[in-house]
């Protein structure tokens, strides 16, 4: 007779799993949260004080940044840049985060792994205020190589519903604040790797500005919640800045007549970027990569003194007239 085990699913793994990511978890909840995990859904009650709210949602994964952890075999870090991939662009329409959902699907649970990944996502729910209320875990032997893992996340916010449209916030004369990524994120790692590993042909220990490239590489996604929170009541629009870059996301804010003058030379751009522009076009680098600014915070004048006096924000431009588009200066 043939077990489902035999098959390459160990039911009694997911089951110790479960058990052992508990304590990652609780670390995560507060008082909105119904109920605990193991339930067939997460539940969560809706936070009061709001006028007229709305929830918001968004999904994403790490994309290709995952086959660098799986060869430097370190997976506690990935999970933070699953929740700020989501968390992220919430905040860009003014939602607050209230929970989070993770999907991990791998060719064969390993529980150890699984264990590095959740405390990852446990960090990132903690960075971004919010709860770790659900997630599913998927062996599929035959879907996944060996030792190959996905993930995908789903983040759920609040908002009130005039404030989720802020284009009709953002007026000439606003200042760009550049909020200062913490490397890459998780935007680009295709090209990354074909220039690092197959072009030039580098280790992942070598160095690059005295510190090992897979470390750089897998340094994890910035989360701006807190950022957010701190400056809503001063920000008048925010854009993530993923792939695409600035030229591609900033508009995003724009009203139609509007657009956006962005100073090159006042970018702090970190090493790796300089490093990477050696082998690609300053244009491609700048649609492919943030290029050192994670995200994008719209002010007015008065306000952006106060946002730069009290974070590590800098400017970097400011909206003019125009047709949504972004001029590089």
């Amino acid at each position: 007779m043939i077990s489902y085990k035999d098959a390459g699913v160990d039911i009694d793994a997911g089951n110790n799993f479960v058990n052992a990511i508990k304590p990652f978890v609780k670390l995560t909840l507060n008082n909105n949260v119904l109920g605990g995990i193991g339930s067939f859904s997460g539940a969560y009650k809706l936070p009061t004080g709001y006028k007229n709210p709305a929830l918001l949602a968004a999904t994403d994964g790490v994309g290709t940044k995952l086959r660098l952890a799986i060869k430097a075999e370190k997976y506690d870090t990935i999970g933070i840049d699953l929740v700020a991939m989501c968390v992220n662009d919430l905040i860009c329409n003014f939602a607050t985060p209230l929970f989070f959902l993770d999907y991990y699907a791998t060719d064969k649970l390993i529980v150890e792994k699984g264990v590095d990944i959740v405390k990852g996502i446990s960090e990132g729910c903690k960075l971004a205020n919010c709860a770790l209320i659900g997630g599913e875990t998927a062996e599929m032997p035959g879907v996944y190589q060996k030792n190959d893992f996905d993930l995908a996340g789903f983040a759920v916010g609040m908002a009130e519903i005039d404030e989720i449209d802020r284009t009709k916030f953002v007026k000439e004369g606003d200042i760009l604040l550049a909020l200062p990524s913490s490397g890459i994120h998780s935007n680009g790692y295709s090209l990354v790797r074909k220039i690092l590993f197959e072009n030039i042909g580098m280790d992942i220990n070598d160095k690059v500005d005295d510190k090992r490239i897979i470390d750089t590489l897998l340094t994890p996604t910035r989360i701006y919640v807190q950022e957010f929170l701190n400056f809503k009541d001063k920000i008048n629009a925010l854009a993530h800045i993923t792939g695409g870059g600035i030229k591609e996301n900033l508009p995003r804010v724009f009203p139609d007549n509007l657009g956006a003058e962005v100073k090159l030379s006042a970018i702090k751009t970190p090493e790796i970027f300089k490093f990477l522009s050696k082998y690609v076009k300053t244009e491609e680098m700048f649609k492919t990569f943030n290029m050192g600014v994670g995200m994008i915070i719209v002010a007015s004048k008065e306000n952006a003194k106060f946002i730069t006096k009290n974070s590590d924000a800098y400017e970097i431009g400011k909206i003019i007239k125009g047709n949504q588009k972004v001029k590089f200066v």
